[in-house]
C-alpha cells in the first residue's frame, strides 16, 4: 500500500525533513532576532548599527522563508571576517571612541562597543553563508554572545522581556538542531510543509520548548534568590553610559533645569515609611548654590567633610546649622536612584542619618578595607563621591523643619557674619530689582512675612513656561522680572533669592526635585526629570534654613486609562529594581524574614480558625440540649413516631401497598398492573409462610406449576393467570376476584391462629 501524500519514504537527511527544517530555521532567525533587538533596546548603540543590523536580519529572514538559498560561499564570508579584523583597530581606536566620548569610562566603552560592531558583522555574513549544521550552532553561539552584552549594556524589564523570549527560542532551536542532527543517515518519512503531521509536530515542539523554558526559568528563579549574594545589584558596576543630568553641580547656569524638565524619564522612586501623605508637599534636596554672577549659580572655596559610616552601616549628618530641633518631624524613607552620572544625593531637608552601599577605598581604616562614606559641603549638600553611574538604593532619615509661623516672626534678626559673607552676595543687579523688593515687603516688618511677600508675589504676578526660545538677553533675571514676565522654576528662585538678599535676609537657591507622582499600587513616589525643580532657602537664627517655592503650581502628570496601567508598569519596574537589580544579602535577610513571618501569621490564623471552630460548635451543642431538655416529653414521643413512620413510608413497597389500600378504601379503581402486583406479592407471602418459597429463577406460572397437584395448586394457578392478565395484558380485574381466590388459597391451608402457631402445608392426598 502507498505512503499517503504528504508523507513518503526515502533515504533522510535533514534537509529532506523539510517540515523540520523550517521549524529550526524559524526558530534560529527568531532567536537572531530577539538578541539584536535586545542589543538595540538597550539605546547605548549608534544609529547606524541600530539600523543595519535588524534591517539585515529581516531581509534574510525574508529570503529564507521563501526558500532560497545561500547568499555567499564559505571562503567569501571567510575573506569579508578577515577584511573586517583589519578595520577593528580603526573601530576601536577611532569610531568607537567617538561614540563612547561621553561615557563613564571612554576606553572601557569603546572597546565593549566595537567587540559589538564585530559580533554583529560575524552574525550576519555567517548568516547569509549558513548551511551545515556547524554554521548554525555558530550562529546560535553569536545570539546567545549578544544576550551577554545586552546584559552589560543594561538589566531594565525591557531586558526581561527579551531575554525570556529568547530563553524560550534558544530551547526550541537547541532541540530542533539535535532533530536535524539526529535525522541525518536515517530512513525516515518525508512530512511536508503545511500538512497536518507537520503542524502536530511543530505544536508539540513548541510545547515542549515552553514547559522546558518555565522550568528552567523557576529553577534559575529558586537558584538566584536562595544562593549568597555577597556583591550590591546585579552587573550594577558595568552601566558604562548612564543618563546624564546636569544642573546638580556646584556651577549651574540658568536653563539647565528647564531643559531637564522636558525630558519624561524616571530619575528616582522613593518610598515612605509610614503615611505617604508627609511626602506630597516635599522638596528633595540635591544640591545649595551660594554664589551668583548674574547668570549662573555656583559655589566655590570649600573643602567637604567625608562621613563615614558606623558599625551599624548608618551615617551619621552633622547639622548644618543650630537649629532647634524641637520643631522637626522624623521622617523615614527609602530612595531607589536611577543613574545620573552625578555626585547629587537626594534627600529631605535637614537629614539625619543615611545608609547604602557607597563603597570607597581604603579610607579611615586598614589597606583594601571598603566602607561607605559621602561628602558634605558647607551649605549642608550630600554628595557620593563616587558618582552615581548604577543603580543605587539608599534609606534616609531626616529631620523635617515644621516650625510654625508666628514661631519664626519673632525669630532674631541677627546673623553671624560668617553667614552675611556667604549668603548676602550679590553681583552688580539692574537697579529695579531692589526697589521692586522694598515695594513687596513695604508692609512687612520681619524676615518671614518678607519671605512670604516675595514669595506670594511672584508667584500671582508671573507665569510659568519652559519657552524661553531666543537670543539670550545680557541680564537675564531682569529680563525675566520686568519684560517676560515668565519663566521656568529657576527664574522664580534666583529672583526671590536675589530679592531676599538685596532686603539683607541670607537666602540661597537649591536644585532638587519636586514630590513626583505618587503610585498607589506601588506605594511610592514617581519622581521623573520633568519634576526638576530650584527653590530658596532663607535663614532663620535658632531654627535654621527654611524652604520657599515662588513657582506657580503646575500639574503636568496625564490622568486616565493610560496613566493607570503606566502605574502598574512602574510597580513592577520598581519590583525588578529593588529585588533583581539590587538583590543582595541585605534583601535576602528580609525575604526570609518575610516568609517566617508569613508562615507564623498562617500558622496562628489556622491555629485562631480551628479555636473559634470548635468553640461555636460546643456553643451550638450546648444549645440545643438546653433547648431539647425544655421540650415535653409528649412532643418527643409524637416526633419519634412521626420519624418513625416516614422511615417506614419511606420504603417503596410499603409506600405502594399504603396508597393501593387508601385507593380501595375510597372506592378509586387501581391501574391494573399495579394492583396484580400487589396482590400477587401476597399470595407469594402466604405460600412463603406455609413452606413454598418462589425462586428468583421461576416464572410465576412456573412456580404456579411446581406446586403439588392438591386443593392449593388450582387457585394458585388461576390467581397466577389473572395475574398475568392484569399485569401484562392491561386488562382490568376486579380487586374482589383476587380477595375471593385469595381466600379460597387461605382455606386451603392451614392458617396460623392469634395465638402465633406457625404454618403447615396441607397433607397431600
Amino acid at each position: 500500500m502507498s505512503a499517503p501524500a504528504t508523507i513518503e519514504r526515502e533515504p533522510g537527511t535533514a534537509q529532506s525533513s523539510s517540515a523540520l527544517n523550517r521549524y529550526f530555521e524559524t526558530s534560529l532567525f527568531l532567536m537572531l532576532l530577539v538578541s539584536v533587538l535586545s542589543l538595540v533596546s538597550t539605546g547605548k548603540l549608534d544609529l547606524v548599527t541600530i539600523i543595519v543590523a535588524p534591517a539585515a536580519l529581516l531581509a534574510k529572514g525574508y529570503r529564507w522563508w521563501h526558500g532560497r538559498g545561500t547568499e555567499l560561499s564559505h571562503g567569501m564570508a571567510t575573506f569579508l571576517v578577515v577584511v573586517y579584523f583589519l578595520y577593528f583597530p580603526m573601530d576601536l581606536w577611532w569610531v568607537s571612541r567617538t561614540l563612547s566620548s561621553d561615557a563613564q569610562n571612554p576606553v572601557l566603552f569603546s572597546a565593549l562597543l566595537a567587540a559589538i560592531h564585530l559580533l554583529l558583522y560575524a552574525m550576519i555574513v555567517r548568516l547569509f553563508s549558513a548551511s551545515t549544521p556547524r554554521d548554525y550552532l555558530f550562529l546560535a553561539l553569536l545570539s546567545f554572545s549578544a544576550m551577554l552584552a545586552s546584559a552589560i549594556l543594561t538589566v531594565d524589564t525591557t531586558f526581561l522581556f527579551f531575554f525570556l523570549v529568547f530563553l524560550a527560542l534558544a530551547i526550541s532551536t537547541f532541540i530542533g538542531l539535535e532533530m536535524r542532527r539526529s535525522a541525518e543517515g536515517a530512513v525516515h518519512p518525508r512530512i511536508a510543509p503545511g500538512s497536518t503531521p507537520a503542524r502536530r509536530l511543530q505544536t508539540a515542539l513548541g510545547i515542549t520548548s515552553a514547559v522546558v523554558a518555565v522550568a528552567a526559568l523557576l529553577a534559575g528563579t529558586v537558584i538566584f534568590f536562595i544562593i549568597p549574594r555577597l556583591n550590591a545589584g546585579y552587573l550594577s558596576g558595568f552601566n558604562l553610559q548612564p543618563s546624564l543630568i546636569s544642573g546638580f553641580t556646584d556651577d549651574v547656569e540658568l536653563g539647565q533645569i528647564g531643559e531637564i524638565k522636558k525630558s519624561s524619564a524616571v530619575v528616582m522612586r522613593i518610598k515612605v515609611e509610614g503615611n505617604p501623605v508627609l511626602a506630597r508637599n516635599m522638596h528633595w534636596r540635591g544640591i545649595a548654590l551660594t554664589t551668583f554672577d548674574g547668570r549662573r549659580w555656583y559655589t566655590e572655596g570649600h573643602e567637604p567633610l567625608a562621613l563615614t559610616e558606623a558599625y551599624d552601616g548608618w551615617i551619621a549628618v552633622p547639622p548644618s546649622s543650630d537649629a532647634d530641633r524641637r520643631y522637626s518631624l522624623p521622617f523615614e524613607y527609602t530612595v531607589m536612584l536611577e543613574p545620573l552620572a552625578s555626585d547629587a544625593l537626594f534627600v529631605a531637608p535637614e537629614p539625619a542619618r543615611v545608609r547604602g552601599q557607597f563603597f570607597g577605598g581604603a579610607l579611615g581604616g586598614p589597606r583594601g578595607l571598603r566602607r561607605s562614606y559621602l561628602t558634605l559641603d558647607k551649605t549642608g549638600s550630600l554628595a557620593n563621591p563616587f558618582h552615581n553611574y548604577a543603580d543605587l538604593r539608599y534609606d534616609a532619615i531626616s529631620d523635617v523643619p515644621e516650625v510654625p509661623a508666628e514661631t519664626l516672626r519673632n525669630s532674631s534678626q541677627t546673623y553671624p557674619e560668617s553667614l552675611r559673607a556667604l549668603y548676602l552676595q550679590l553681583p552688580k543687579l539692574d537697579p529695579r530689582i531692589p526697589i521692586l523688593a522694598k515695594t513687596i515687603t513695604s508692609r512687612a516688618v520681619n524676615p518671614y512675612d518678607k519671605a512670604r511677600a516675595v514669595e506670594s508675589y511672584l508667584r500671582g504676578n508671573y507665569g510659568y513656561t519652559l519657552d524661553l526660545s531666543g537670543t539670550p538677553p545680557v541680564d537675564p533675571l531682569a529680563y525675566f522680572l520686568f519684560v517676560k514676565r515668565a519663566g521656568h522654576c529657576e527664574y522664580f528662585a534666583a529672583a526671590m533669592t536675589v530679592m531676599m538678599r538685596t532686603l539683607g535676609i541670607p537666602a540661597r537657591y537649591v536644585n532638587g526635585f519636586l514630590p513626583g507622582e505618587y503610585n498607589d499600587v506601588g506605594g511610592d513616589y514617581i519622581i521623573r526629570a520633568s519634576d526638576a525643580h530650584s527653590w530658596v532657602e532663607v535663614f532663620f537664627p535658632d531654627y535654621g534654613w527654611i524652604t520657599f517655592d515662588p513657582t506657580p503650581p503646575s500639574d503636568d502628570h496625564p490622568a486616565g486609562l493610560l496613566s493607570q496601567l503606566g502605574l502598574y508598569w512602574d510597580w513592577f519596574q520598581l519590583q525588578w529594581n529593588d529585588w533583581v537589580v539590587n538583590y543582595d544579602f541585605i534583601h535576602q535577610f528580609t525575604l526570609a524574614q518575610g516568609v517566617q513571618r508569613a508562615s507564623r501569621r498562617w500558622t496562628a490564623s489556622l491555629r485562631e480558625r480551628f479555636e473559634q471552630a470548635r468553640a461555636a460548635g460546643a456553643t451550638r451543642l450546648r444549645h440545643w440540649a438546653e433547648d431539647a431538655s425544655s421540650v415535653p416529653p409528649w412532643m418527643l414521643i409524637f416526633a419519634a413516631l412521626l420519624l418513625a413512620g416516614a422511615l417506614v413510608v419511606s420504603k417503596r413497597q410499603v409506600r405502594e401497598r399504603l396508597v393501593f389500600a387508601c385507593r380501595l378504601k375510597l372506592g378509586f379503581e387501581a391501574p391494573p398492573a399495579q394492583a396484580a402486583s400487589l396482590f400477587y406479592h401476597r399470595m407469594l407471602r402466604l405460600l412463603e409462610r406455609a413452606g413454598w418459597r418462589k425462586s428468583p429463577s421461576q416464572t410465576p406460572i412456573e412456580f404456579a406449576a411446581s406446586l403439588p397437584a392438591g386443593e392449593i395448586a388450582a387457585p394458585v394457578a388461576r390467581f397466577t393467570d389473572l395475574c398475568m392478565a392484569a399485569r401484562f395484558g392491561g386488562r382490568s380485574v376486579e380487586a374482589s376476584c383476587f380477595s375471593a381466590l385469595l381466600q379460597e388459597i387461605k382455606s386451603s391451608l392451614r392458617v396460623p391462629t392469634r395465638d402465633g402457631s406457625r404454618f403447615h402445608r396441607t397433607e397431600q392426598k
